[in-house]
Parts: C-alpha cells; structure tokens; sequence
C-alpha cells in the first residue's frame, strides 16, 4: 500500500494535469473525463480515511493556485484603472 505521501503526490500530479488541461483549452469530453478520475480518486480517499476533507481541500487550492495564481488580491496591487467600475 502506498504511503500518504505518495498518494497526495500523486494527486498534486493528476490536479496539475486537469489545470494544464483547462488552461490550454483541451476538449470538454477529455477535460471532463480527467475531472471524473481526479473527483473518484478524492473521494475514494477521503472513504478509506487516508485524508481529511480539510486536508484535500489545502491540496486542490494549492495547486489551482500554483497554476493560476492566486484566487484574490489585494487591492494595493491593481492599477488605479483597474479600480475604476461603473455601476
């Protein structure tokens, strides 16, 4: 059996993988299909009790961040036209 270690590097991996997937644009079927593995692995996981949702939780965001930056900012770093919205 693998060591908690290897199994959440391996998900970090599969995670990466559909991040890539959907930043470079792959097709629906593909993207979905590798959406579905990551989503079964998880949850089989979290049902053998090798994680805690809390724990996945921190590994699917640190990856989506890694990929895409972070999900906010501060608004310090946004440019003063950035700031500008009409209502």
């Amino acid at each position: 059996m693998k060591s908690k270690v290897e199994v959440l590097a391996e998900l970090r991996t599969m995670l990466a993988d559909v991040f890539a997937a959907k930043a470079s644009g792959e097709a629906y079927g593909r993207l979905a299909r590798a959406h579905g593995y990551v989503d079964g692995y998880m949850r089989a996981l979290l049902e053998l009790n090798v994680v805690t949702k809390a724990e996945l939780l921190d590994v699917v965001n640190a990856e989506r961040e890694r990929s895409s930056g972070p999900a906010m900012r501060a608004m310090t770093e946004m440019t003063p036209a950035a700031t500008n919205v009409a209502a």
